[in-house]
């Protein structure tokens, strides 16, 4: 066959244009999609407002919670009273009252307090006592208790007053260069080389001595300053008291929590301890306690986030098997080259749609209110949305085999059953399993999801980490341990399909 040359096709072209160019309406399909693209584009702008979002939005706040992933938070507070202050820290914070916080100072010193106070307020007084004492020092020696503090009522009082010793000034270093100092009725804050002072009227009002720096912050003349450092904290301060929030990179107690006698202990005397050191609980080893406090750490909860995790696995394992099972024989009713009944073919094939139509979503809200919060409403969600999926892909599977197959099995005079299940089953069973395996997989992920709404597993235990709002470290550790379980099951679901699909350990693809 001769081949043009360039100038021979262009001599063509010149002679016969209409040939070569085309119609218009094929020139101008490719400009109006562009177009039409570009409108689209406008319009989901405009009606979504996306730009109003962008604007907006409140990045900080994004920003405060992914670093809260990676990060823990120090929450004490310092309590302002007439004359001493009282510092407390919340039940369940990551330093607490044990630790040793470098960063924390306090001075004590003799005041007089009111001999008689309501209940609530002598046992504030007590625990803000032990707070002080706890911080505070004098003359680089730690002070004494409150309760053992407390001397003989005043002479000049004739028993109205008891002079105890309590803190009277602290000063919290958040960051390298920020100081907050407080003593009763003054607050002065540092960054840099800024200063602000704020002058304190116990539970009336708060008020700034000159202007407010660009990091400090008061909605309404009288009422609370907020000042912010940045990524190391931010401080309230209030007419009563200052709430501190200090942030530290890390997870902080992930292996032991504050109640456990190894906390705060370097590795090497935890392992000393466990390996040769005396019992510290004489009725079980020190590996024993050490471990049953690694598995009820009351801040990360490790024995029931694992229990749930196998819960989430046990759920997506049984839905999907159970699934299968079912969906295997009512794929024979519903493939019209299988079953020659119209009827049975349709309504096989409208129950899949039934059963696939509804979320898997929605179906466990209907199964958590038959049978309760838990895996059963969670396995039975899956168990109904997989069945219709399973059937619907199993029948399709089953209308494009080789025919042949079952004409020579039928030619030498066998049953209808053997003829399925020599001539059918073995050209479709891999297929069968290697979708299966694929929802095992993906129903880890979807098992997840369902939780969240009441159906057990680890997704309902994720949803309450995050409804607190400061628990963001521990929905890290849960999207974590989520990742592993997902990655190790598609890993194992490829190997085990390769090999049905007939391709070998290494990855070679079918043949």
């Amino acid at each position: 066959m001769a081949v043009l040359s360039l100038s021979e096709v262009d001599e063509i072209a010149a002679r016969h244009p209409q040939v070569f160019a085309g119609s218009l309406r094929k020139r101008l399909a490719g400009w109006a999609i562009g177009l039409g693209v570009a409108i689209y584009l406008v319009f989901a702008w405009w009606f979504f407002a996306i730009g109003a979002v962008f604007a907006n939005g409140n990045w900080d706040i994004a920003g405060a919670y992914l670093a809260d992933w990676v990060t823990y938070e120090a929450r004490p507070t310092i309590g302002i009273e007439e004359n001493h202050l009282e510092i407390s820290f919340p039940r369940f914070d990551p330093v607490g009252e044990r630790g040793s916080i470098d960063w924390l100072t306090s001075e004590t010193a003799m005041v007089e307090r009111a001999a008689a106070a309501p209940a609530g307020n002598a046992a504030g007084s007590s625990a803000g006592s032990s707070a002080g004492s706890f911080l505070g020092t004098v003359g680089g020696k730690p002070a004494p208790t409150g309760s053992s503090a407390a001397a003989a009522p005043s002479p000049t009082t004739g028993g109205a007053a008891i002079r105890q010793e309590e803190t009277v000034s602290a000063a919290v270093e958040i960051g390298s260069r920020n100081l907050i100092e407080i003593v009763p009725g003054v607050v002065t804050v540092t960054r840099g080389s800024e200063t602000l002072v704020a002058d304190i009227v116990q539970n009336q009002s708060v008020t700034a001595r000159g202007p407010l720096p660009d990091w400090a912050e008061q909605k309404a003349p009288g009422s609370k300053i907020i000042v912010r450092f940045g990524f190391p904290g931010r401080a309230e301060i209030e007419d009563d008291e200052v709430k501190i929030r200090h942030r530290f990179w890390g997870w902080a107690n992930f292996v032991f929590d504050t109640n456990s006698p190894f906390w705060g202990k370097p590795a090497g005397e935890v392992f000393s301890l466990i390996a040769s050191g005396e019992r510290i609980d004489p009725k079980r080893s020190n590996l024993a306690l050490a471990w049953d406090n690694i598995l009820n750490n009351s801040e990360w909860q490790h024995l029931d986030v694992w229990t749930k995790l196998l819960q989430t696995i046990v759920m997506a394992f049984v839905g999907t098997v159970f699934a299968s099972l079912l969906a295997f024989p009512l794929a024979f009713a519903a493939a019209r080259n299988i079953t020659q009944s119209r009827i049975t073919n349709q309504v096989a094939k409208r129950l899949f749609d039934f059963l696939r139509s509804v979320d898997m979503l929605i179906w466990a809200l209907f199964f958590t209110r038959a049978f309760g919060p838990g895996p059963l409403a969670g396995i039975s969600a899956i168990f109904f949305t997989d069945t219709g999926t399973f059937g619907k892909l199993y029948s399709e599977t089953l209308e494009n085999i080789d025919d042949k197959q079952r004409e020579g099995i039928r030619s030498v005079g066998a049953a209808p059953s053997l003829v399925q299940r020599y001539g059918v089953v073995p050209q479709v069973l891999p297929v069968f399993l290697s979708q299966s395996l694929y929802f095992w997989e993906s129903n880890t992920r979807s098992a997840t999801i369902i939780g969240a709404v009441g159906a057990g597993g680890i997704g309902l235990k994720l949803w309450e980490a995050m409804r607190t709002n400061s628990d963001w470290e521990n929905v890290a550790y849960m999207v974590l341990l989520i990742l592993i379980v997902v990655f190790v099951f598609d890993n194992i679901s490829n190997a085990l399909r390769r090999r049905l699909m007939g391709g070998d350990p290494a990855g070679a693809q079918p043949v």
